[in-house]
């Protein structure tokens, strides 16, 4: 368990932050800017979070906590698996966060309506957040993508990422009763 006693250190003072093995790196690192928007991400669906109830405010505090180990996992670069210089294992995103996601992602769909068109984010105030999420996630997903150019980052990792936006898209559409509150986009309507 973490145990903050101080909330500054005054260690980012010169434009720099320590990652998870530490190592220094510049507050506009690429990599910092992954785990960043993976955090931005989190904090998104915890205003989601306030307009559901049951099964989806479950999902999405178990998504919250997934996104916390995926923000520790991009922290340790590859190179830092084991955590040598830290001395303890990396947290990794794994392959089963990865599946129950797609799990959850079929049992909201098999309710939902097919789609006749594409989906404006809206409807309810929920749906409306989650789509809002939705593409926070995305803009992590290119960032993680982009880092992944430069240097190793866990596969499992960039495949949750990938995962979260979908799922939130069918959650939204979940939370717009099962898609009959959809917002459909009506091409070239205001011509």
């Amino acid at each position: 368990m973490v145990k903050l006693t101080k909330i500054y250190t005054r260690g980012g003072d010169s434009g720099e932050t320590s990652l998870g093995d530490g190592a220094r790196r510049p507050k506009d690192d690429i990599r910092i800017a992954a785990y960043g928007t993976v955090d931005e991400a989190n904090a998104v669906i915890g205003i989601a979070r306030l307009h559901v109830s049951g099964a989806e405010a479950d999902m999405l505090a178990r998504i919250q906590d997934d996104l916390f180990d995926l923000g520790a996992d991009l922290c340790v670069p590859e190179q830092g698996r084991k955590g040598e210089s830290a001395g303890y294992e990396a947290l990794r995103i794994s392959a089963k966060q990865v599946k129950r996601l797609e799990d959850e992602i079929d049992a909201m769909n098999a309710h939902l309506k097919p789609l006749e068109s594409f989906i404006l984010p809206g409807g309810s105030a929920a749906a409306a957040h989650l789509h809002l999420a939705r593409t926070v996630a995305r803009r992590a997903e290119r960032l993680m993508v982009r880092l992944a150019r430069t240097e190793p980052v866990n596969p499992e990792a960039i495949k949750y990422i990938n995962r979260l936006s979908d799922h939130l898209f069918v959650m939204a559409r979940h939370a717009n009763r099962d898609g009959a509150d959809d917002v459909l986009w009506r091409p070239g309507a205001n011509r």
